[in-house]
Parts: structure tokens; sequence; C-alpha cells
């Protein structure tokens, strides 16, 4: 069996993955942790406001804005129209998320206000030990990244005396059942906590309820990794990872972690928002390009969206396409969908495929079963807002958009090691 605990070819270990999931609560804290690995790795960071220079692009240089990062490592030889070799992923994950006035009391209980983020698994939240954490903006403006540490709240579920029912199908209300309770009528409520926890009363806040049980490798042979947001903080490591170590020569590598996918990316951080291509064209004209320069770049970039494969579930084979089921250890599964749903064409699988086979690692097809449509990611969006070729890769899990994930411990290393011959090309 494979110590999945040692150093894989970019550096670092499944470890490191497990510690950057458990101290990223939040997509806020998902983006510094990425960059406080960046910036161990000689990286520095740019101010999105101020002008750039070819002296500011040119190097190791990241961009942190809110819960979104954007990394890049530009050769001092790089023209004003070479291309780029990118990776997209998203930093957060569907979830429970604290309304502006989240403080409830009501039958004895002190309870908070929550608003349903994304297409959760809502009975994975039920009896859970959970946390807090984000982002609070204080009254003069400053923000602090907050978290506490520790569970504080639970959704608790009904007693089976109380519904016999329950196990011939449970049907869970969005608005009354998955309130959580904190505590009792005459303690501490959710807002005075976050009084307590930010020295002063914020004027308002970006906060996730997060199950607070760390990542752990479980099995027999420990060959699998349980936790909570491996969609998609899985491939935001492995971005990082493969950024650190890759040695781009005719291209410029750089990987993007965008908020907001699990809701469709439209806003400022998001995929289909303007911060990538904001920063790309920036990129150029800082290296004296101009309009022409910049689109000579995408016509010759290729973006690889990195986002989590379903895998084929033992006990549900028949909801996958036989022949089409990625499967956990086999490595990164290229996700083909004739609909758009996923950007790949032949092009880019073939591109993906042959980095596999650079880096030594496995590679697997997803394609889903007819009667089961799939999601989508962050690939069709940024291929269409910047006419980039985009092929989309990911590795294949269990329980996705459950409050806790599974996946095989050898996937997120082939991942890494993929996406390092990418960004080096």
């Amino acid at each position: 069996m494979r110590d999945h605990l040692e150093n894989n070819s970019s550096g670092t270990g499944i470890a490191d993955l497990m510690a950057m999931l458990d101290a990223a609560p939040s997509p806020f804290h998902a983006a510094q942790q990425m960059a406080q690995r960046l910036d161990a790795a000689g990286w520095s960071p740019l101010d999105i406001d101020q002008r750039w220079s070819a002296d500011d692009v040119t190097g190791c240089r990241y961009v942190l804005r809110d819960g979104a990062l954007i990394a890049w490592h530009c050769p001092t030889s790089a023209e004003p129209a070479t291309p780029w070799r990118i990776v997209g992923a998203h930093t957060d994950s569907p979830g429970l998320r604290l309304k502006p006035h989240p403080s409830i009391a009501r039958h004895g209980w002190n309870q908070i206000a929550v608003e349903i983020y994304g297409g959760v698994l809502l009975n994975s939240w039920l009896d859970r030990d959970l946390g807090v954490a984000g982002r609070v903006v204080m009254p003069d403006g400053t923000t602090q990244l907050i978290n506490s540490n520790g569970p504080i709240a639970r959704v608790p579920q009904l007693a089976i005396h109380l519904d016999r029912s329950v196990n011939d199908g449970l049907r869970l209300d969005r608005q009354t059942h998955m309130t959580p309770v904190v505590g009792l009528a005459d303690g501490v409520t959710i807002g005075q906590w976050l009084t307590d926890t930010a020295g002063d009363a914020p004027a308002a806040w970006d906060l996730c309820l997060y199950d607070t049980t760390r990542a752990a490798l479980i099995g027999t042979d420990q060959s699998l990794l349980a936790s909570g947001r491996l969609d998609n903080q899985l491939s935001c490591w492995a971005a990082t990872c493969a950024l650190t170590t890759a040695t781009p020569e005719s291209h410029i590598g750089l990987i993007v972690a965008n908020d907001h996918e699990e809701v469709g990316s439209a806003s400022v951080t998001g995929a289909a928002g303007p911060l990538l291509e904001q920063v790309l064209t920036r990129h150029v004209h800082a290296r004296g390009g101009d309009v022409d320069d910049l689109h000579r770049s995408y016509a010759a970039s290729l973006c690889i969206s990195a986002d989590n494969a379903h895998a084929l579930h033992p006990n549900y084979p028949e909801r996958h396409d036989p022949d089409h089921a990625p499967r956990i250890g086999a490595g990164p599964a290229v996700k083909v969908n004739q609909n758009q749903r996923y950007a790949t064409d032949a092009r880019g699988a073939a591109a993906v495929i042959a980095a596999c086979s650079a880096a030594g690692v496995p590679h697997q097809t997803f394609s889903s079963h007819n009667e089961m449509p799939c999601g989508s990611t962050i690939g069709p969006i940024t291929a269409t807002r910047l006419g980039i070729d985009t092929v989309d890769v990911g590795v294949p899990q269990l329980s996705m958009h459950s409050a806790r994930e599974l996946c095989g411990t050898d996937d997120p290393i082939s991942l890494a090691a993929m996406l390092e011959v990418h960004l080096s090309a």
C-alpha cells in the first residue's frame, strides 16, 4: 500500500491536504490557506487596486480578493502574446449560511437563522457538531476572519418516536427543520457570540456553518479520505501544489480559485464575473501588450477546470453509465458532456491524457447516465467568457454536497502531479 502521507511530485502529501481542509471552513479561509502556501513557496501578493508594471507581474505573484485567489508564475522571457496554462477551481461548498438577523429565541431555545447555500444534501447536516466561520465587516469598514474553532451549534433531528415513518422517506423543510440550536433561551445568542468574538458588534458578515469533525484517513488500509468541503477545496489544494513546483517556459502558468460556483458563479469573484478577465487583461497590458496580443494569447491557451466527479457508488450502480463511471483510486477523470455541461472537447481531453501520461498517473473518463443529468462547473463559464479552450477534470468522490464527503487518498496526489505537468508546458 502506498504511504499516503509521503511527499508527492508536487512536494506535499495528503497530510497537507488534510491540514488545509481543517483550516479552511469558509471560502475566505480557503483563499487564505492558498495564499499562505504560496507565501511559503516564494510568491508575493500584488494589490489589485494598484497600477501594475512589467516588473510587478513577472515572476511569482498572486492576487487575493475576498474568497477568491489568482496566482501565476510568469517567466522573464514572456512576451505580450505568450499563451496561458490555467487551472481553475472554486473555494465554496454547499452548506448553511447565517442570515443578516441571525438570533432567534423561541420555545425556550436560542437558534440561528440560516439560509441554505447551494445544492445541499440536507439530511447530512443533521445531528452534527457545527462551528461558525467566515468574514465579518466592522462598522469602520475593516474586515477580519473569524472561526469558532469548535462546535457551537447543532441541527437536531426529530426522535423516531415522534415520526415513526421517518425511515420511509425523510422530508426536511428548509425554513423550519434546518434551523440550528445554539443553547437555551437564557444563554448567549449567536449575535452576542459574534460581538464577543469580533471584539465589537460587526456591521455585516459572510459566515458559514461547518462540520467540526476533522479530515480523516479511513478504511482498513487508510485508502480513503473523509472530510467536509472536498468539493472543491481538494482541487484548490492540488492547483496550489502544482503551481509552486511547475516550471513554465513557453507559457505563463496560472491558477484561479473562484468563489460562488455552487450558486451559479454570478458574482464579482465568481467565474461568470470579471475578476479573471481583468487580471489577464492587465497582465498583458503591464507587459506592453494591446488587445490584439491579449486575444492572441487566449487563442493559444488551455484551461483545466478542476472540480470533483461522481464516483461509481457501489450501492447505486444503476445511477451510472457502466462504461463511463469513474472509480476511486483510478486517477483523475476527464469529464465529458455533449450538451456542454462540461467544456471538454476531444482536443482538450487528449491534452489532459498526455499530461497524465507524462506525470506517470492513471486517468479515466466520466460521462453521465442519460437519465441522470449531470451538474456543471466553472469550465463552460470560463470558456464562454474568455474564449479559452477548456477541459473539465476531477477527482472521483462519493457523497458530493454532503456535510462530509469521501474520496481516495491516491487521487488528489495524482491530480496535483498532472496539473504540475500542465502548468509546466
